[in-house]
């Protein structure tokens, strides 16, 4: 399984992925959940990716190789807007659906995959979707401005309590890794490496694309700090006056 977030909000774009697939006692395997289209001055497109891996992988190398269209072909390479690109991802999630799904519902495993799709073309506005297996999706809004996917319910009371629209990339950003520390924290199935990548509304290039292993000195300091504090904080909560 794996986590992944993304986090609009008004100066721009944080995403953030972890790494592990497969996990076990003894099948742990590393596989990067964040594919980037950049060309600069042109285009940001920021896809991640949850569920079977294969199955991921092959929409992925669709929307590489484009959709067929009476003209050509519509790939992320030269899609004109952020809904076209959802479009996009949710046809190349049904094409795979349907070359591959009956085997894999006949044999139990069943398809499951989904993206969180994000980014800005010259000319349009900031936007991210979230793309399901059926190839529908949803749009972030101003009032939620998160989507996540995989194991996202560890991870999301520390966004819902800070993050706003009106909040800062630094504060995304840094609400985001706790809320993959919180989540690794409580899921085997989740770990580094960390994929973080930050873009600022109307750049059109990718400000920060980072990755930490478990040993980076800002992952450990964050997590570590964030640790303490609570325990503080928890340690200054009053008692029940019902306990004596």
């Amino acid at each position: 399984m794996t986590y992944s977030v993304g986090l609009l909000v008004r100066t721009g774009l944080v995403m953030i992925s972890d790494s592990r697939t497969n996990a076990g006692v003894d099948n742990i395997s590393t596989y990067r959940k964040m594919t980037v289209w950049e060309n600069p001055g042109e285009r940001v497109i920021v896809a991640l990716s949850a569920g079977n891996l294969a199955v991921t992988q092959a929409a992925l190398q669709l929307m590489n190789e484009g959709m067929p269209t009476g003209s050509g072909r519509i790939s992320m390479k030269n899609v004109t807007s952020m809904s076209e690109a959802a479009r996009l991802a949710g046809w190349a999630l049904r094409e795979v659906d349907h070359i591959d799904g009956p085997s894999l519902r006949n044999s139990g495993v069943g398809f499951s995959a989904s993206l969180l799709l994000g980014g800005q073309i010259a000319g349009r506005q900031l936007r991210m979707f979230q793309v399901y297996a059926e190839g529908n999706f949803i749009q972030v809004m101003s009032e939620t401005p998160y989507l996540q996917i995989g194991e996202f319910k560890y991870g999301k009371p520390i966004i819902d309590r800070v993050v706003r629209f009106d909040s800062s990339l630094a504060t995304a950003a840094k609400c985001g890794l706790v809320s993959m520390d919180s989540t690794i924290k409580s899921n085997l199935s989740v770990a580094p490496p960390i994929h973080l990548l930050v873009y600022e509304r109307d750049s059109l290039h990718v400000k920060v694309h980072a990755v930490m292993q478990d040993d980076d000195p800002y992952w450990q300091s964050l997590r570590r700090t964030w640790d303490a504090g609570l325990h503080d904080r928890f340690a200054q909560l009053p008692d029940p006056a019902w306990i004596t």
